[in-house]
């Protein structure tokens, strides 16, 4: 289906684009997250072109340098292509997509792509942590289950994943060897009925454990999601932070029209 969509100018990218001197941000960084953004909620989409460097430079008064910088990274992160001298555009990013609806292990929703899922744990063990007890609203000295798994699609890494669970709530958890769906053990072994979740998602920049994860030679350009799992009796069962790198996310959602 052609895109029927109208596509922004130069002047029109460069208008939404910003920076604040009053931050400890560097110019780079804040200018990479608008980008992404832009790129994240379709304002700018795939195969439109960017305000050329020098353009973008003068606009912002900024150096070429900083801009050049910006680019290199989205470029590396694979959401920019350098197209000689038609300059730089937007490339469509890998089809790792997030449909709202009922909510899906990653196992399920990468063999619905037609990929293979595989995971790889890098920490399973029972921490108190008064950060998370705060979120879970529990005691202080309140026990959970602290996993972080990498999880790939045809053997490249998606997303880094930090999950919490309440032991308090999912004791059985304790002895879980986390192999296959968490959210089938919950329901089957733990016997609890899961009724709903909320997620978020913003812009960030890969830490330095997840530029090694996602094999980038910098740091760059990513999306860190967070959802709360609850129960039929609305407690809290899951909290989880999934940074995913940019260039392998779509997120597509339903919109249901309603007339006034």
């Amino acid at each position: 289906m052609k895109d029927r969509r109208q596509k922004l100018t130069a002047r029109e990218i460069i208008d939404r684009i910003t920076v604040d001197d009053k931050t400890s941000e560097p110019y780079y960084k804040q200018l990479i997250r608008h980008i992404v953004h832009l790129i994240d909620t379709g304002e700018i989409s795939h195969g439109l072109g960017l305000p050329s460097e020098r353009d973008l430079a003068d606009a912002l008064n900024l150096s070429r340098t900083t801009i050049k910088r910006c680019y290199d990274e989205l470029r590396q992160a694979g959401l920019l292509s350098a197209n000689g001298r038609g300059g730089t555009s937007v490339n469509k990013p890998f089809a790792a997509s997030k449909s709202s609806g009922r909510l899906k292990g990653f196992t399920e929703e990468m063999l619905e792509m037609g990929k293979t899922p595989s995971s790889r744990l890098e920490s399973h063990e029972i921490i108190s942590d008064r950060t998370i007890a705060s979120i879970f609203q529990r005691p202080s000295n309140a026990s959970f289950l602290r996993l972080v798994r990498v999880r790939l699609a045809d053997e490249v890494p998606i997303t880094r994943e930090v999950a919490w669970y309440d032991l308090a709530i999912a004791p059985k958890l304790s002895d879980w060897d986390a192999k296959g769906s968490v959210y089938a053990f919950l329901q089957d072994v733990c016997k609890i009925k899961l009724s709903w979740a909320e997620q978020s998602m913003e812009a960030m920049l890969s830490s330095e454990v997840e530029t090694k994860t996602f094999g980038f030679e910098e740091s760059a350009p990513c999306l860190l999601q967070k959802r709360r799992l609850y129960s039929r009796e609305k407690k809290l069962i899951e909290y989880v932070e999934g940074s995913y790198r940019g260039d392998a996310y779509v997120h597509h959602m339903k919109l249901d029209i309603k007339y006034d």
